[in-house]
């Protein structure tokens, strides 16, 4: 057993060094010049140097900091709209008297095996039609609703007791209060754990936001550095990084305020 254990440990620590080297390798260039970074040779900067990240922030051809604002923007937008509509629905289909909800539970779990890039092309569509491109509409719109979420909290809110509800209801609690009282304050981790993944979703898109946003304000910050890969920083090896850096930040901050949630949502949900 002892043998086991130490060999798991070495295992799980070489994935980790292994996920970690292009992390490190992507901080380390953005403190190098750019004739070191295009160089090579060393995987460390000789010399640090915060140009590359002061130039970052101060071109005006370069609006990162409108791009984070969009990108976190749209991200917890879309967060709170899954996170409301997601909850209300699994809520109604594991516990309310709700018509054809045998039938309608497995339609929303049949939708996650339709590829994205199938609905592609109706989307742009309709969001052209009226004239929502360009805006933030397409950027949370078609992430309001998903059936994971739905397909998540339900499996939940089915083995949640239904004593306590009926306890609930006894005390003068109507199914709202129920709902938001008793039922919602059990389900913080999973509730967390689908916010988590959301928000990831939404703030690495990459090819929804480049084709619905046409203007540099309105651009991701996923879009924004693709832009400058192929543009301005085309050999800018150190700007690159360390406008990628600051892109990884925010999504970094939100999962380690979230892991503790995220591993007890992992661990209620039964996922393995």
């Amino acid at each position: 057993m002892r043998k086991t254990k130490i060999l798991n440990i070495v295992f799980a620590s070489i994935l980790a060094i292994l996920f970690l080297i292009p992390l490190v390798w992507m901080v380390s260039t953005s403190f190098k010049s750019d004739f070191e970074a295009i160089g090579g040779g060393t995987f460390f900067p000789q010399e640090f140097t915060f140009e590359n990240y002061t130039s970052t922030l101060t071109s005006s051809s370069v609006p990162i900091l409108r791009w984070l604002f969009n990108s976190l923007f749209v991200g917890f937008a879309g967060v709170a709209i899954v996170v409301v509509i997601d909850s209300m629905a699994a809520y109604a289909l594991a516990r309310l008297d709700v018509p054809f909800k045998k039938v309608l539970f497995p339609l929303f779990v049949s939708t996650l095996m339709i590829p994205w890039v199938i609905t592609f092309l109706p989307l742009y569509q309709q969001f052209s039609n009226l004239g929502l491109l360009n805006t933030y509409a397409p950027l949370i719109l078609p992430y309001s609703a998903n059936a994971f979420g739905v397909f998540l909290l339900y499996q939940f809110f089915r083995s949640f007791p239904k004593e306590l509800e009926e306890a609930a209801r006894m005390d003068g609690a109507n199914k709202w209060q129920i709902f938001m009282k008793v039922v919602i304050p059990s389900a913080r981790p999973l509730i967390a754990t689908l916010a988590i993944f959301t928000f990831m979703a939404i703030y690495n898109d990459f090819l929804w936001p480049l084709v619905t946003t046409n203007t540099p304000e309105m651009r991701t910050v996923t879009t924004g550095i693709a832009i400058m890969q192929q543009g301005s920083f085309v050999s800018s090896y150190g700007k690159l990084m360390a406008l990628t850096t600051l892109a990884t930040i925010p999504i970094l901050i939100v999962f380690l305020i979230g892991q503790k949630w995220f591993i007890r949502g992992i661990t209620q949900s039964g996922i393995k």
